[in-house]
């Protein structure tokens, strides 16, 4: 990292196929990328964040497109590193009556993530790391750099983020309960969606229970995102504020706008904004990019932000 590099995010970028028709019926697929922590960093650049993202990508002739993709994102991918193995992939469909989803996720390039990755003397220089559960789930050695990174940034007064992310369809309940286990020491700041998370891991559905569980945890910051409440709860020095989705009647499609929630709310934060108000910002971007359709096309820059909030 050559540049001033204020956040750096932990993760594995996918090639995306998208296709607008059944996979059935599609003869066209479109070529995108993506990722949790992807559009969580793309969402932190095109407000005007400092990002680094670290990965390993492959040689199966995807590698080229990953990394110009991210550069064209203001993105820094000095500390990518390739190796022998496979891009990961995922292909998805939209019509009207559905969504379908395939991952191709098996010993792809970003399993080979090891905690030489990320040196100490990058992490120092840091404000903020940022990864997720579905990082951790790549191998044992990813798992590894995720436990690593937070530690050092923690014992150098860099800020730590993390997200579960659970999703049923490709990853362990009981190994993402324990993967959080590794971290929970470092963690300042957490997001956890109501159903997926808290209630599917953790057995909680009270927003208090929820908040004190991970205040006892040592966790700062607690963000819950509700679609049964439809907004977000942000704890904080044992205060719980809420904050509604952000103009939901011209959604259009809320592909990873959790991912997208993170990035704002990361970004707000770094530049001195206070939680509660770090999620109305962030609900204002997360609402933005549900009104158009593509998880990484649909997000929006920082001037379009800032005119919806004045």
């Amino acid at each position: 990292m050559d540049k001033k590099i204020d956040i750096a995010i932990i993760g594995e970028c996918l090639v995306e196929l998208s296709a607008n028709g059944t996979f059935a019926d599609t003869s066209t697929f479109n070529k995108y990328f993506g990722g949790d922590t992807v559009t969580t960093a793309v969402t932190i650049s095109r407000l005007g964040g400092a990002v680094s993202y670290i990965t390993k990508v492959g040689n199966d002739g995807f590698s080229d497109f990953i990394i110009s993709s991210l550069n064209k994102e203001n993105i820094d991918t000095s500390l990518i590193k390739s190796n022998e193995e496979q891009n990961g992939m995922y292909l998805v469909s939209k019509t009207p009556e559905k969504k379908e989803f395939l991952y191709y996720k098996r010993k792809t390039a970003a399993s080979k993530l090891s905690f030489e990755d990320l040196p100490e003397e990058c992490i120092k220089k840091l404000k903020l790391v940022y990864s997720t559960g579905v990082v951790q789930s790549l191998s044992a050695g990813a798992r590894e750099l995720v436990r690593e990174t937070f530690k050092t940034a923690k014992e150098n007064g860099v800020l730590t983020a993390y997200d579960p992310n659970y999703t049923s369809c490709f990853m362990n309940s009981n190994d993402t309960k324990e993967s959080f286990k590794d971290i929970e020491e470092y963690t300042d700041i957490i997001f956890l969606s109501l159903k997926n998370d808290a209630e599917q891991l953790y057995d909680i559905e009270s927003m208090d229970q929820i908040m004190k569980y991970f205040w006892d945890k040592g966790v700062k910051i607690v963000v819950v995102k509700s679609h049964i409440h439809n907004g977000y709860y942000t704890g904080y020095k044992g205060e719980i504020s809420f904050t509604e989705f952000y103009n939901t009647s011209k959604a259009v499609d809320t592909t990873a706008s959790g991912d997208v929630f993170n990035g704002g709310f990361l970004y707000a934060l770094i530049n001195g904004r206070m939680p509660a108000d770090a999620a109305t910002f962030a609900a204002v971007v997360s609402g933005l990019q549900t009104q158009n359709y593509g998880a990484i096309q649909a997000i929006p820059y920082k001037e379009t932000v800032l005119e919806k909030i004045s």
